[in-house]
């Protein structure tokens, strides 16, 4: 398949931070590859992988081989398909925090544009612990190997910082060293397929957005289960936890989508203002009653998930053993604005869970005068259901009526499915956002006022869930859908957490 080399970056050289670490491996070169396989790689492209390691550009190679083999969403023939991406990549070795090393790495990003006879963009991945993003921002500053402010961008991945004040701090040094413009803030959820259709389902169907509104919406669900448990994560996840690790960032921006006002264009700054309308909409816990009215917090104990036995959360390598950290989270948000008044917005996430999925459920309200007899329809309202992960798709479920000589009404679901719909393969997440990047498209990445914005919203819930010990804990077995208080958090309204 030809692709339009007008629509291909132009010379690029990638410097990945941490380039032998998991992201890399899982994520990141598996998505080079793809692209490459898709002929969205530049002609001329190059992938400089630095770490503080003892090792050797083949040993590199090697490392990068098997995470691709592994993990590549296409077969992995170990041809010359992947010989051609591994001539591409240079391994340097560099001590994060040493300005003298940049000097070196300054020698070998010069060599590529003398070698392609330009100015080749260089974006500059930072796949490392929190820690080193300060350093390692302001050593490429001072060195000037990002000098030109058009070509030149950073990527940094989450967690970005730790609380509200963190954030805050960490978008002041990057922002001293580089232009907004240039700071990408990646979170992967955005560059899912489905969760990218939300803006072409709401946008470009006329038959939608008229009803997506106060006056015809009951609530919104959004759900993000995991089966697994902590895993090896125990030392990052006892210091995170659910809200921090899932609900600040992912189910936020999910939030974000639905919730949205049009945007005027498609264009990356429009997005992001409107989708910080929203976070600033949301109503503030403005007490600790109100985070108890409105936010539960739960962990796993042992149980099992899909037949196989799961440890309890505080048995897991690198928890405490009397560990006050939440693997599960639910909260419910109102927007104050005119779209979405007294509309409730429940979002759950958790660990250890009976299935796997990741969707968003938009309840509609009942028809305002039941014509039909109470025994001819079970009364089920309108339902708007956007499936995002395992499956991809949109169902709408409605009521008709049963063939019979009787008028009787039952549920009934039309589906748009992905892999039904459309014969192309579907990108992975890093695929797309690796190419915006070098594109120069923000539009999929996050702005520092929207990030700060979302941390402001959990942070009462964070103070009151640090300081306020949960004398429960574990208070919810793995392969259940989690704590009771999360089934009370809708009980009390009249709802129910809907079964997907």
């Amino acid at each position: 398949m030809m692709i339009d080399s007008i629509k291909k970056p132009g010379p690029t050289v990638l410097v990945i931070f941490g380039a032998s670490g998991d992201l890399s491996q899982r994520k990141l070169v598996p998505a080079l590859y793809n692209l490459m396989l898709d002929h969205w790689l530049p002609d001329n492209f190059a992938m400089v992988g630095v770490s503080h390691h003892d090792r050797t550009t083949d040993d590199l190679r090697e490392i990068l081989k098997e995470g691709v083999s592994e993990h590549s969403r296409q077969d992995f023939k170990g041809n010359g398909d992947w010989d051609t991406l591994s001539e591409s990549i240079t391994y340097y070795k560099a001590d994060f925090t040493d300005p003298e090393a940049y000097k070196g790495l300054a020698k070998e990003l010069d060599s590529y544009d003398e070698k392609w006879n330009t100015s080749a963009s260089r974006i500059f991945y930072l796949s490392v612990s929190p820690q080193f993003i300060e350093p390692i921002a302001q050593n490429i500053n001072t060195s000037g190997i990002a000098n030109n402010v058009k070509t030149s961008r950073i990527v940094v991945e989450k967690p970005f910082g730790r609380d509200y004040e963190s954030a805050k701090h960490l978008n002041k040094k990057l922002r001293g060293h580089f232009l907004e413009s240039q700071i990408y803030r990646i979170d992967h959820y955005l560059g899912k397929e489905t969760v990218q259709n939300i803006m072409a389902f709401r946008f470009a169907n006329a038959i939608f957005e008229p009803l997506w509104n106060r006056n015809y919406i009951d609530h919104v669900q959004i759900t993000v289960s995991e089966t697994v448990g902590v895993e090896h994560r125990g030392n990052y996840y006892d210091k995170s936890g659910a809200l921090r690790d899932m609900i600040q960032n992912h189910l936020l921006q999910l939030l974000c989508m639905i919730a949205m006002e049009p945007p005027i264009t498609y264009h990356a700054d429009e997005i992001q203002n409107r989708k910080v309308d929203v976070l600033n909409a949301i109503r503030p816990f403005s007490s600790e009653e109100k985070v108890k009215d409105n936010a539960v917090r739960g962990q796993y104990t042992a149980g099992k998930v899909d037949g196989e036995t799961i440890e309890g959360y505080r048995d897991a390598k690198g928890t405490d053993e009397k560990s006050n950290t939440e693997t599960y989270a639910a909260m419910k948000v109102y927007l104050d604005n005119w779209r979405w008044k007294d509309v409730p917005f429940y979002l759950r996430t958790g660990k250890s869970l009976p299935e796997k999925n990741t969707s968003i459920t938009i309840q509609f309200k009942p028809v305002s005068h039941q014509l039909f007899p109470c025994d001819a329809t079970n009364t089920i309202p309108n339902r708007l259901v956007i499936h995002i992960q395992p499956t991809m798709g949109i169902k709408l479920c409605m009521q008709a009526k049963k063939p019979g000589i009787k008028m009787s009404l039952n549920n009934v679901e039309m589906n748009f499915d992905y892999d039904d719909a459309f014969s192309e393969a579907t990108p992975e997440a890093y695929e797309t956002l690796l190419l915006d990047v070098m594109q120069g498209d923000s539009t999929l990445f996050m702005r520092a006022d929207q990030v700060e914005a979302a941390w402001k919203i959990v942070m009462p819930i964070l103070e009151y869930w640090e300081n306020n010990k949960d004398e429960d804990f574990p208070n919810y077995p793995a392969g259940s859908w989690g704590p009771k208080k999360a089934d009370d958090l809708l009980e009390r309204d009249g709802r129910t957490w809907l079964v997907l």
